[in-house]
């Protein structure tokens, strides 16, 4: 619970909340560059970029960059940000992180509750951790299939849900956990891995100036905007920061703010000067959002400001959703107008369903732009689409 000695919680209309975020997170107008120089840019901005191996109409990450960032298509996140300008380890779930945190998380060698190491180090021996270290920080960048079998190993289960039965496979993923090694690229045969020197060699060595929990919990309230102090997945990894006195003290020190949104029974963690940052306007550019998309991460606080429901349905069985199955959120003029359900098929981008929210009269120029914009970095030749029908 917070301190009662802590300052007065600044109240956040809920119009003020919405507006605020779509500024800090990018969404108001293209802030960066276009191309690579904007994917980098951009991952410096959010801190993270959430992943999910999901790739209907692009990835979580395509969908990201691509509300944000002229110039890009699909799969050019990874291009142009590995290796060297980023790295992958655990955020908000699993995330791009750029490279400059690479130190925090070499010190910390973080892994998410979750994630079960000790289960992994029970069934790979040291001397094969060392063998396939040994392996990649001779021959350089390469995938588990293209190191020594170092034969079986019985999977670890979550749910039904089976990992790697590859011994070397998960020696990889104890070595990438520890931050031994990195991914420093995709390839056909999955994921590609090197050793930090080589893959950050600006980084690999760097000093930190902060402790972990200090310096990730002050970048996880940028990453968010508004970061709840209740539980829930936009912890994540630093669900132990969460109960400790971190927060409380990074408040009384005047570091960080506590903010409330009428309409919500939560506190925020706000950054110190966020109602001094000024954002632009919103413009005319209607934008897919991704299911992951950083301003979708606290779907309570999305209620408050947006007056959007949002729920990602992919993995309920069919008969319970009640949208669809890979469903994006549409943000027009700082608005959450609507959501569509689309797939890739022959060259064309087809949305399958497309909804409006209710009071909403989609601007359906708008909407056809973004659909031939993402057809375009999809490498669709054209876009269709049905008329929207009421959100129920």
């Amino acid at each position: 619970m917070p301190s009662t000695s802590l300052p007065i919680p600044t109240v956040l209309q809920p119009d003020e909340a919405r507006r605020y975020l779509v500024g800090q997170l990018g969404l108001a107008r293209p802030l960066f560059p276009p191309g690579a120089r904007g994917v980098r840019a951009l991952l410096k901005s959010l801190r993270c970029i959430q992943l999910d191996p999901l790739d209907v109409i692009g990835t979580n990450a395509d969908l990201v960059a691509l509300a944000r960032v002229e110039g890009i298509a699909r799969g050019d996140v990874y291009r142009h940000l590995l290796p060297g300008h980023a790295f992958e380890h655990f955020a908000k779930e699993r995330c791009l992180l750029p490279a400059s945190a690479f130190p925090y998380y070499r010190e910390r060698a973080a892994q998410a509750p979750w994630w079960r190491l000790e289960e992994r180090l029970k069934r790979i021996p040291e001397p094969v951790l060392h063998a396939v270290l040994d392996e990649v920080t001779q021959r350089g960048p390469s995938s588990s299939r293209e190191l020594k079998d170092h034969g079986a190993v019985v999977p670890i289960d979550w749910s039904g849900w089976k990992g790697t039965a590859r011994a070397t496979a998960m020696a990889l993923e104890v070595l990438w956990t520890r931050c031994q090694v990195v991914v420093c690229g995709r390839g056909p045969g999955g994921k590609v891995y090197d050793v930090p020197g080589r893959a950050l060699p600006r980084m690999a060595d760097a000093r930190v100036k902060h402790t972990f929990e200090r310096w990730a919990l002050s970048e996880r309230v940028e990453a968010a905007g508004l970061l709840s102090r209740a539980s829930g997945p936009h912890w994540s990894m630093l669900s132990d920061v969460r109960t400790s006195a971190l927060p409380d003290t990074l408040v009384a020190e005047g570091l960080l703010e506590e903010v409330t949104v009428p309409g919500s029974p939560r506190r925020y963690l706000a950054p110190l000067d966020f109602r001094e940052r000024e954002f632009p306007e919103p413009d005319a550019r209607m934008r897919i959002l991704g299911p992951l998309d950083p301003v979708l991460w606290d779907r309570g606080l999305v209620s408050v400001a947006f007056g959007f429901d949002y729920i990602w349905e992919v993995y309920k069985p069919a008969a319970q959703r009640q949208w669809g199955w890979y469903v994006c959120p549409l943000l027009h003029r700082g608005q959450l107008v609507g959501r569509l359900e689309a797939r890739v098929r022959e060259g064309v981008l087809q949305v399958d369903n497309l909804w409006r929210e209710k009071g909403v009269k989609l601007d359906d120029a708008a909407l056809d732009e973004a659909l031939a914009r993402h057809a375009v970095a999809c490498g669709a030749e054209v876009a269709r689409r049905p008329r929207a029908r009421a959100a129920s």
